[in-house]
């Protein structure tokens, strides 16, 4: 198979480049800017002009949509959100476009998206049916997911997979959390009842693996492990696999103070999610259960 691919060079992508290859598919990372030292065969697209290298998506079998802008790279002011919402919404409008105008049968469109989608929902259990939430990211998420409409009704199977918090050593959240962890300065935030939903980074290739080849998965997929834990036990099970304690506790106020409007739907907000159409499909993963999880991705 073909796979034509969006920030290819980011955790995920560099994560599904990796296991696609080795599987030996022929994966097309679509840039903006060419890469030289890139070993992946690299073609162009430019989601603000509109522009797709025909060629990399008549080609492909599959198209697959990571891109966009690190929605906890800055503090968020106006410039910044506009930033987060625009580059989720436009290049998946490009895609979704580009993929529409092709002729015959369109390939399977898989698009990033985020549990961001259910807002702060206390201790609600939420599945692929259920509402979005309220606020920026709800509001992000839903149009980024909307955006891919035009492929769909071109008769492209389209995924929304809904990934959650991505557990690995070296990027993302949890490698943001690893030193003050290994220092001893790790605990709960505000009052650590809120909910998180995880995934390791090995699971989730394996969810992204399943979204292309399995032509029953369409829609919105809830990429996360089944067994959402609260913070409280979130970070007692960090220090545990860190063999640190954890005793402190950084209080809301503070982290409002600290990171501003992004606090609280980053840090604060309760998403208790779970992979309802994973598991009705039999799916299964090889971390399910926290500890063990951190165990051996911190290994």
């Amino acid at each position: 198979m073909r796979i034509a691919i969006t920030g290819a060079s980011g955790l995920v992508g560099a994560a599904l480049v990796r296991f696609w290859r080795d599987a030996g598919h022929d994966v097309v990372a679509l840039v903006r800017r060419p890469n030289a030292t890139s070993t992946t065969r690299t073609a162009h697209w430019d989601p603000t002009t509109g522009i797709v290298d025909p060629e990399a998506l008549a080609g492909s079998q599959a198209v697959v949509h990571l891109a966009g802008e690190n929605i906890a790279g800055h503090r968020w002011n106006m410039a910044h959100k506009d930033r987060v919402r625009s580059s989720r919404v436009l290049g998946t409008r490009t895609l979704a476009a580009a993929i529409a105008a092709l002729p015959g049968s369109p390939p399977v469109f898989v698009c990033a998206s985020a549990t961001g989608f259910y807002g702060d929902r206390g201790d609600d259990i939420l599945t692929e049916a259920s509402p979005a939430g309220a606020g920026f990211l709800p509001d992000v998420c839903r149009a980024w997911e909307e955006a891919a409409e035009p492929a769909r009704e071109q008769g492209a199977r389209v995924v929304s997979v809904r990934t959650g918090i991505v557990l690995a050593r070296d990027g993302g959240a949890l490698a943001k959390m690893l030193l003050p962890f290994r220092l001893g300065l790790g605990g709960r935030f505000g009052n650590g009842r809120q909910w998180m939903s995880w995934i390791t980074l090995e699971d989730l290739v394996l969810v992204f693996d399943r979204a292309l080849h399995d032509d029953t998965m369409h829609g919105a997929v809830n990429a996360v492990a089944p067994a959402p834990v609260r913070n409280a036990e979130f970070t007692a099970a960090l220090a545990w696999a860190l063999h640190r304690p954890a005793f402190l506790h950084v209080p809301a106020v503070l982290l409002q103070l600290a990171l501003g409007e992004m606090a609280r739907p980053l840090l604060l907000a309760s998403a208790r999610v779970v992979p309802a159409r994973l598991e009705a499909a039999g799916h299964r993963f090889r971390a399910a259960v926290l500890p063990e999880a951190l165990q051996a991705v911190l290994q």
